[in-house]
């Protein structure tokens, strides 16, 4: 049969819109959207036809259009297991919120709110005030502010306390973090004149005093996040700073990174220096993110004096950088958390995944390895491991956390069959992300929340799919 003659048995876009099934999807998705998936698949089987493919049946052709069309309207940010083992995972969004601070966050979106308006007085309000006085409670400090995150706290404090002056920072602390962000690049940006001192291993005090000059605007520290330095070291810590920055009548900015408002040795992890810490060492503005170790979402904190934090709220950059009312309304739940330490680990996920028993975990693996084994239907071994997880996004850089999971090791053709494994698990109706190590495809359970919906997840595990695995984290 000639391809003319095939072609008269495609049916038209119109007659396949008066199907059933087509008329629920117009429903659905609207006529516009329907039409040009079907004139785009029609499209497609013509030109397949041309070169002496057959016609599929009509049934055929509206299963594949009804598949494209609940593909397409799938959300990019899809959920996912988060089997990586670090729980702060840059590249899979970092904190997980609290059930309080999703309901706070709902509420705001679904009404009118008094973000900007005083209630009291009936007149305008400001969108700081709603935590203003819940972080300064917490971190000791005398003011704050908050912006859209971390990056942005740092740029804001350069630039409104020393723009077109020098900020000396130590060599051993101008940080690469992920996606290429350089402390350097934020420095410049922010109109202040990069003074480095010291070098990448040793920082002397003598060297801070000596680069402190009449353009000296401030003196800036920052956390070194993803690294660190060790063997023959030096370093100046915050209250010796704070000093040598207050002899000199100059502000000592204190870049934290993840920052922390608890004592993470509560929760069996190496200490992380708090807030309130870098607060009481002298500093004079300290900046931390939202969406690290405090467990919130995306937001950049500035806390310190009242007269810098008013310096910094006059700056124009603020208003392109401020927060809306839902990331408020999630932060200010919470914040409330950190009230109650004794509950924290049980209320914040963040802080239950970090402290979760690695026993507790354990069992898990060995509930879950049967379920695996039965599905790879003997092409992987599949044995419960102890593993290493790690907090992410710059927090203890080099610390671990002893925990538990399953190692998939293929029978043969090792690297192939991880990397068909690893793509179908990422095809699973909510993907699943592990990490690739020694010859295996590990997944740690730490962050394994929903047990019975992964369990029941795995069941639509389909072999043959390719790709990698997630970035590592940053």
């Amino acid at each position: 049969m000639d391809a003319s003659a095939r072609l008269r048995d495609l049916p038209s876009v119109d007659q396949l819109l008066k199907s059933e099934a087509i008329v629920g999807a117009v429903e659905r998705f609207g006529r516009p959207v329907v039409v040009n998936v079907l004139r785009k698949s029609l499209a497609e089987i013509r030109n397949r036809a041309r070169d002496g493919r057959a016609i599929p049946p009509r049934a055929m052709i509206v299963k594949e259009v009804l598949s494209q069309l609940e593909t397409s309207a799938q959300s990019t940010l899809r959920p996912l297991f988060n089997l990586t083992g670090t729980v702060l995972h840059t590249n899979l969004g970092r904190a997980l919120l609290a059930d309080t601070a999703i309901e706070a966050a709902t509420a705001a979106m679904r009404e009118a709110v008094a973000l900007e308006f005083d209630l009291e007085s009936g007149t305008r309000g400001e969108r700081d005030d709603h935590l203003r006085a819940l972080i300064c409670e917490l971190t000791g400090a005398e003011d704050a502010t908050i912006v859209n995150n971390n990056a942005a706290a740092v740029l804001l404090a350069l630039n409104s306390l020393a723009r077109g002056r020098d900020a000396i920072v130590s060599r051993g602390e101008l940080i690469e973090i992920g996606g290429a962000f350089r402390m350097p690049d934020i420095m410049e940006r922010s109109g202040v004149r990069l003074v480095e001192v010291g070098t990448t291993n040793r920082t002397h005090a003598k060297d801070y005093r000596g680069a402190i000059g009449p353009d000296t605007g401030l003196i800036l520290k920052v956390h070194r996040s993803n690294y660190r330095i060790e063997g023959f070291t030096k370093e100046i810590g915050a209250r010796e700073l704070a000093t040598i920055a207050q002899d000199a009548d100059i502000p000592l900015v204190n870049d934290l990174g993840s920052g922390t408002l608890a004592d993470l040795n509560r929760f069996g992890l190496a200490h992380e220096p708090t807030v309130r810490e870098a607060v009481n060492e002298g500093a004079d503005i300290v900046t931390f993110s939202g969406d690290k170790l405090l467990g919130g979402p995306q937001a950049g904190f500035i806390v310190g004096r009242k007269a810098l934090i008013e310096q910094i709220n006059c700056n124009p950059m603020k208003r392109a950088l401020r927060v809306d009312k839902i990331r408020l309304a999630a932060l200010e739940a919470t914040l409330r958390l950190y009230r109650d330490p004794e509950r924290l680990a049980k209320n914040l996920p963040t802080m239950r995944f970090l402290a979760r028993p690695q026993a507790e975990i354990a069992a898990q693996a060995r509930r879950l390895a049967p379920v695996l084994e039965r599905l790879l239907e003997g092409a992987f071994d599949v044995s419960v491991v102890a593993c290493a997880s790690q907090v992410g996004s710059g927090a203890l850089p080099l610390a671990t956390i002893p925990s538990m999971g399953l190692a998939l090791t293929p029978h043969a053709d090792g690297g192939r069959a991880l990397a068909d494994l690893a793509a179908a698990l990422r095809s699973l109706p909510k993907p699943v992300v592990g990490r690739l190590e020694r010859g295996s495809l590990v997944l740690d359970l730490r962050c394994l929340a929903d047990e019975e919906g992964f369990a029941a997840n795995l069941g639509h595990l389909e072999m043959g799919s390719a790709g990698g695995i997630a970035d590592e984290p940053s």
